[in-house]
């Protein structure tokens, strides 16, 4: 790239969801010099948006790696199940953020260097794109840190040729944290609280203070706080790079920095969302399972969400790969894994085999579903493992004679009579999963036919609804039958639960009571007891905090489940098995689901391994590679250890 081109992204307002919120959608457009970009104020307002454009976009699946953790699995040969595979290497990276990050912040500096001659531009938008553009800088060096843990410092502009022997070196983690966090600092005192609706998306204080407070907590995590793993990871002059030595201290930094980021978030007006019934919308007809399913995809209500990702997913969306199958209109793919529909709490709020009520060992037994029951078929049968679960199994999992809510007018497919799967006047399906039902693998028009879908359906025996708006209208002429809605990179309940966590990683002076308050209020929403009331009568009950905190104790992996669930789907597993560095545990094992072939429940009812690859070195996968010729151009960089 010459130094007077750049790549400009046009910013494009969407609009229809409702009246009051825009959505901001930045696609590759055209290339412009930088006399183009800051020739008027318009030019440059479209040129800060254009560096929002370089940030990895969270909601679209194929090629996002943040869905490749251990939750989900699906047939859909694209990148991000190839990533899962764990073959990726510096040669061959399959997803790689690295040299799109550096290109952001390289675009950053460059708006930071020429606004001031921008002519006709007001002295505030000046300093409020000024600081948009720290924010940016900080975040991107976040997110390399993130992905490869200690990173190149990019201080001020980088000259394109620059010599080798001058190019920059890698610098030790904590070095990297403290300079992001002291970044995001200076940025939020310079930010706006809230922004109106036209500018949704756009860098807040409140979301600067909430990114610092997620990476200090990935900080104080086992993989980068102590780690031995790393004692050799050196620069070419022999700096250590990793911290040596565990301190407790890193776990209070991220808690107080969690606190006060909640309290600067409650204090401009967010809080835990709260459904309502609607005509419109009439399923889920609960309104615990409502309010979770519709928690951040309800168009009236984003009071929840801190950061929302604004570019449309598209067809690879979560949505559309969700859906029961409807040909050309969705692909009934996404699958949640055995391991993850048995984290679900059963509806004490107590995991499978620690409640007294619930019997694991009889989880793959058959059922009649009984009279009454709200989120399945009264009457039909279903497994054991499905019945008396908590509020956010039903909201977020479709399972053998469960509801799928959704709408559609075209009744060939999931809604055939064959099946018996039409409800409620087109607004939920009831979801069968033996290998000849309406979302079965040898399913096809109502009818049985001898060969199995290639990639339209689920392989575990279980289909994903968090994140599918209730709304959705499927047909088989509706390409992409999907509602926009922003994604949410940042949730209150996220800030929520960090700061539990830290709390009780630190342990001590009264932080694990204070931050497990606010656990409990995510499971409040969530329509379970608080935490010690539900533990008092558990197998092994738990009846107070005292001695079971600290980063290794009991309470600790009550935190880290209760976050798996919550956060299910929301590009939080794959990070957070990382930091806890559980990756051996989590990722080097085969994915499990139900037998999908079986044309009985009798014979359904079984676990199998899915032989799909799924692989993880440890240590050496806990970082992402980087890219072999970026350490091959550059003396001063190191590749991460193992590649």
């Amino acid at each position: 790239m010459k130094k007077n081109t750049l790549y400009l992204f046009v910013l494009l307002l969407i609009t229809g969801l409702n009246t009051s919120c825009n959505y901001l959608d930045i696609v590759p457009d055209e290339t412009a010099t930088e006399k183009d970009a800051f020739a008027n104020p318009r030019a440059t307002w479209r040129y800060l948006y254009s560096c929002y454009g370089y940030l990895p976009q969270s909601n679209k699946v194929q090629s996002c790696m943040d869905f490749t953790g251990d939750e989900t699995i699906s047939p859909f040969a694209e990148k991000y199940v190839k990533f899962a595979e764990g073959s990726y290497d510096s040669s061959n990276t399959i997803i790689s953020y690295w040299n799109t990050l550096f290109q952001g912040i390289r675009q950053c500096y460059l708006l930071k260097a020429n606004i001031a001659s921008v002519p006709g531009i007001n002295q505030e938008d000046i300093d409020l794109y000024t600081a948009e553009a720290d924010f940016l800088i900080a975040y991107f060096h976040l997110l390399l840190v993130k992905c490869y843990g200690p990173s190149i410092l990019v201080k001020e502009l980088p000259p394109l040729d620059t010599p080798a022997a001058n190019m920059l070196s890698r610098r030790p983690y904590d070095e990297c944290i403290n300079w992001i966090a002291d970044l995001l600092d200076d940025a939020a005192s310079r930010l706006p609280a809230t922004r109106n609706s036209s500018d949704y998306g756009r860098a807040t204080s409140i979301i600067a203070k909430s990114l610092k407070a997620r990476m200090l907590l990935y900080a104080a995590s086992p993989l980068f706080n102590g780690n031995p793993d790393y004692t050799d990871f050196k620069n070419p002059d022999g700096e250590q790079l990793m911290p040596a030595k565990y301190s407790e201290e890193k776990y209070k930094r991220a808690a107080d920095a969690a606190w006060d980021a909640i309290q600067a978030a409650e204090q401009a007006g967010h809080e835990l969302y709260e459904a309502t019934a609607s005509s419109a919308y009439p399923e889920p007809a609960d309104i615990t399972e409502r309010s979770l399913r519709m928690t951040f995809i309800d168009k009236e209500n984003f009071k929840e969400i801190i950061y929302p990702e604004t570019r449309k997913a598209g067809v690879y969306s979560i949505q559309r790969k969700s859906i029961p199958f409807f040909p050309r209109g969705s692909w009934n793919g996404i699958a949640p894994t055995m391991v993850m529909i048995d984290r679900f709490y059963t509806s004490n709020g107590l995991p499978i085999d620690e409640d007294p009520a619930f019997n694991p060992e009889n989880k793959l037994d058959i059922v009649t579903i009984p009279a009454g029951t709200t989120y399945a078929e009264p009457g039909k049968r279903t497994l054991y493992m499905n019945m008396n679960r908590e509020p956010r199994f039903y909201a977020w999992i479709a399972f053998e004679n469960g509801y799928y809510e959704c709408r559609t007018n075209d009744k060939r497919y999931a809604y055939h009579k064959f099946w018996n799967a039409e409800r409620s006047d087109g607004n939920k399906w009831v979801t069968g999963f033996l290998a000849t039902e309406n979302c079965g693998v040898r399913a096809d028009d109502g009818k049985v036919i001898t060969s199995a879908r290639s990639q339209n359906y689920s392989k575990t025996g279980y289909l994903n609804k968090k994140g599918v708006h209730p709304g959705i209208e499927a047909s088989v002429n509706s390409v992409e039958p999907t509602i926009e809605y922003p994604w949410p990179v940042i949730r209150l309940a996220e800030l929520y639960l960090n700061y539990a966590e830290a709390c009780v990683g630190y342990g001590k002076e009264g932080y694990p009571e204070k931050g497990m308050l606010y656990l409990d209020k995510v499971r409040k929403r969530a329509g379970i007891k608080p935490v010690l009331e539900a533990w008092a009568h558990a197998k092994h009950p738990l009846t107070s905090y005292e001695g079971q905190c600290g980063p290794d104790g009991r309470v600790m992996n009550i935190v880290r489940q209760e976050r798996m669930i919550e956060l299910y789907q929301e590009n939080h597993n794959f990070w957070d098995i990382r930091r806890w560095k559980m990756g051996d545990t989590y990722f080097n094992v085969k994915a499990c689901g139900l037998n999908i072939l079986a044309k009985n429940l009798e014979d359904f009812a079984k676990i199998v391994e899915i032989q799909d690859k799924r692989t993880f070195d440890a240590p050496r996968q806990y970082l992402m590679p980087i890219p072999a010729s970026e350490v091959s151009r550059n003396p001063n960089m190191v590749q991460n250890p193992g590649y």
